[in-house]
């Protein structure tokens, strides 16, 4: 095998080669032996067609392209990994040439990683806010611990605001039933909001197994079949319940907790509050100090690269929405288009994301950071005990080399916010109206 060029322009790559006649033999053949079970000639059983005939009736080359991808990885091995050229993507053959003496020649494509040049990334300026707690927010976790023990109790009078009504219901326009407007054994809390303006409204007043018609009018901005219409709503009630909230006290403290004080446990929400409130404030720190220093990073960014983080993310959303009952087909129509669509959407955060990865890996190089085999050990074990699964087990499922990037990205991570300097956030502006 002979290189005859190499020529790169950007992030791709140009190699021509030319395949020594044995090599393309080799390959001819392999294609031939695993085509000719299908291929009839008349006066030959299926599959016994000899090669000199098949070619004699398709032509001298009809198994050269075949061939070539059964010989294409020693032809990568020679004309890419042999020159250290470091390909992303799949290669492409762009050029079959066959001269008259049966040599060939053919040209390969690639995207290779692309050249890097690290802006700052040590001492950067990031915003970072200060975790906070307010008293409103304490008293909203009361709140909703309290609602956890409270009770409920059908009561015999006409309903209010702030009851929860149990109701039979059934539109109608002119007379018609229509699509989806009927519901039986339907829990409405009174003055949530949950229905249409002027639905909850006319239901206080009504007690357990009345019936009456409610006449509607939809908003102009409500679905199209219904928007703008005057319907009517027959309904029964069937029952009202209360719900008793108890009061948020001492004697509450101690049932809902291991305090014996209210204030105690207004305490621990609070520190519990914070700390979450910290975590999460680190965290955006963290995305907000490797985006910087990406930003400050020069590299023309490949395709296959950013293609291959939209395709991690794609995968990323679409188990979430599995695990939520949904498929990616089912909401991409939801949300009004399709796959394209959707993957359009995702395409500003995979270009920031890919270029974040090849900022990390640089670093990586710059800093000399690799991961020990007892810090690789150490997450393997990590992992086993989170899954509560053997360390073996997991070991079969996650390459050691990914738990080494991972690792290796952590500490790059690690170099820009331990030498960021964060500067309180910059206060909004106000417009006047």
């Amino acid at each position: 095998m002979n290189i005859k060029s190499t020529e790169k322009k950007g992030n791709e790559v140009t190699v021509v080669v030319e395949i020594d006649k044995e090599l393309m033999e080799s390959g001819v053949q392999k294609a031939y032996m695993k085509a000719r079970k299908n291929i009839m000639i008349p006066g030959f059983r299926k599959g016994k067609a000899p090669r000199k005939m098949i070619e004699a009736m398709y032509g001298a080359h009809v198994f050269y392209e075949d061939g070539l991808e059964e010989i294409f990885p020693e032809i990568y091995e020679e004309a890419v990994v042999k020159q250290e050229l470091k390909a992303i993507g799949r290669p492409n053959l762009t050029d079959l040439q066959i001269s008259d003496d049966h040599i060939v020649t053919i040209t390969i494509t690639t995207e290779v990683y692309p050249e890097v040049t690290l802006g700052d990334y040590k001492g950067i300026e990031v915003e970072k806010a200060e975790a906070a707690v307010s008293d409103e927010q304490v008293e909203a976790e009361l709140d909703r611990m309290a609602q956890n023990v409270a009770s409920t109790e059908t009561v015999e009078r006409a309903a209010e605001m702030g009851d929860t009504a149990n109701i039979d219901f059934e539109g109608f326009d002119n007379g018609v039933a229509f699509e989806g407007g009927k519901g039986e054994n339907f829990d409405l809390k009174l003055g949530s909001g949950s229905f249409v303006p002027g639905f909850e409204e006319q239901i206080v007043g009504m007690t357990a197994g009345e019936e009456k018609d409610i006449d509607i009018t939809f908003p102009e901005d409500y679905h199209a079949e219904l928007a703008g219409k005057a319907v009517v709503f027959h309904v029964k009630l069937n029952k009202v319940t209360v719900t008793n909230v108890p009061a948020k006290d001492d004697e509450f403290a101690k049932d809902v907790s291991e305090f014996e004080t209210l204030e105690e446990l207004k305490a621990d929400i609070r520190a519990k509050a914070l700390e979450t409130a910290q975590k999460q404030i680190d965290s955006a720190f963290e995305q907000a100090c490797v985006e910087k220093a990406a930003e400050n990073t020069t590299v023309e960014m490949p395709k296959a690269l950013i293609e291959s983080e939209l395709d991690n993310q794609m995968e990323r959303f679409g188990y979430q929405l599995q695990m939520s009952g949904y498929s990616m087909d089912a909401y991409a129509k939801m949300m009004g288009g399709d796959m394209a669509t959707m993957r359009e959407a995702f395409r500003p955060a995979a270009e920031k994301q890919a270029k974040a990865n090849v900022t990390l890996t640089k670093i990586i190089e710059v800093e000399g950071l690799t991961a020990t085999e007892e810090e690789i050990e150490a997450e393997f074990e990590s992992m086993a005990k989170q899954y509560d699964m053997e360390i073996e087990k997991i070991k079969t499922m996650v390459p050691a080399e990914e738990i080494k990037s991972s690792l290796e990205t952590r500490k790059a991570v690690k170099v820009i916010v331990d030498a960021a300097v964060a500067v309180a956030p910059k206060a909004e502006e106000k417009t006047e109206e």
